[in-house]
């Protein structure tokens, strides 16, 4: 069964920084690249960006070009998403997410609120 659990999400100020976890088990991890999406209230999901199996590639949308980075480490099964100069914009609920088997996995989400 393949499980997806986000962590560290919270409250931060404007400018701060914070890294989220994806910690997966029930499937190969090292063979599958890892997305993160971000929902924010009353939009629809996007997505970051991915990271290949190996964490050889990434690649981000436009706007996380800049403050975003995503890496992984295949021996802890866990997949990060590190914000830097976090802005109001930023406030959603983030999501690991994993295609196995042609079918799309993913966790429940840690909620990030961006306030002063």
């Amino acid at each position: 069964q393949v499980h997806l659990v986000e962590s560290g999400g919270g409250v931060v100020q404007p400018g701060g920084s914070l890294r989220l976890s994806c910690v997966a088990s029930g499937f190969s991890f090292n063979t599958y690249p890892v997305s993160w999406y971000r929902q924010a209230p009353g939009k629809e999901r996007e997505r970051i960006g991915f990271i290949s199996n190996d964490g050889g590639s990434t690649a981000y949308a436009n706007f996380a070009n800049e403050r975003f980075t995503i890496s992984r480490d295949n021996f802890v099964n866990t997949v990060y998403l590190q914000i830097f100069n976090v802005q109001f914009e930023d406030t959603a609920t983030y999501f690991c997410n994993v295609r196995v088997s042609q079918r799309d996995y993913w966790g429940q989400g840690t909620q990030v609120t961006v306030s002063s």
